[in-house]
């Protein structure tokens, strides 16, 4: 479920990018800069690259991809990758995957929120009140970085199942229950300081 933060002044060529990563990268989310409280794994710069080098002091860990027309100059502007347009839509698919699996892989790539330090690749959690790892499931770490992502947003139980679980019929509001239920009980340990997830207005929220 990564996103991408997608920044262009190109209404069209936005339009026609986002369409094809989605359809082409189904589990990626494409979004704005209007959109606030996302978390972005990964920006992609169509050009401008002020933009990129302000995104840079603001410290962001994530890989940054800076597309420009073919013989452009980047003119100092630093970015994980440099993409010439017309892009190869097939390799510039696999070098978006293969960003983001070098960064979840990576320490840039872990998630900290109430001295929890969620490591996606390994599938993981490390409690830093007293250095356990407890391991998870692939759902289990889904619903965590969902929930992160979201920020202080709640998330309702239908949100969850669409994103986690997709549509899937035989899925039910019971079977996220069941999973956050065993979540707490395997990372909490009845300790109220250690509390990971939070139940509010029907939806949940990672505490942060």
């Amino acid at each position: 479920m990564p996103n991408i933060l997608l920044i262009s002044d190109n209404e069209k060529f936005f339009e026609d990018l986002s369409n094809q990563i989605s359809y082409h990268l189904p589990d990626f989310t494409v979004v704005t800069q209007e959109e606030a409280g996302i978390i972005p794994d990964m920006i992609i710069v169509d050009e401008d690259t002020d933009k990129l080098r302000e995104l840079h002091k603001q410290q962001l860990q994530v890989p940054t991809i800076l597309l420009l027309s073919s013989g452009a100059d980047a003119g100092g502007a630093e970015a994980s990758n440099i993409v010439y347009k017309p892009l190869v839509l097939n390799n510039f698919f696999n070098l978006l995957q293969a960003g983001i699996n070098i960064y979840e892989n990576s320490s840039d790539g872990y998630l900290n929120f109430n001295q929890y330090e969620l490591r996606p690749s390994k599938k993981e959690i490390l409690n830093l009140r007293n250095n356990e790892i407890i391991k998870l499931t692939e759902k289990e770490v889904a619903i965590i970085k969902y929930l992160y992502k979201a920020k202080d947003k709640i998330v309702s139980k239908n949100e969850l199942l669409q994103e986690v679980w997709g549509y899937s019929p035989e899925v039910t509001t019971h079977t996220i229950e069941t999973h956050i239920y065993r979540l707490r009980q395997k990372v909490e340990h009845e300790d109220a300081a250690a509390q990971i997830i939070l139940t509010s207005d029907g939806g949940y929220q990672l505490k942060l």
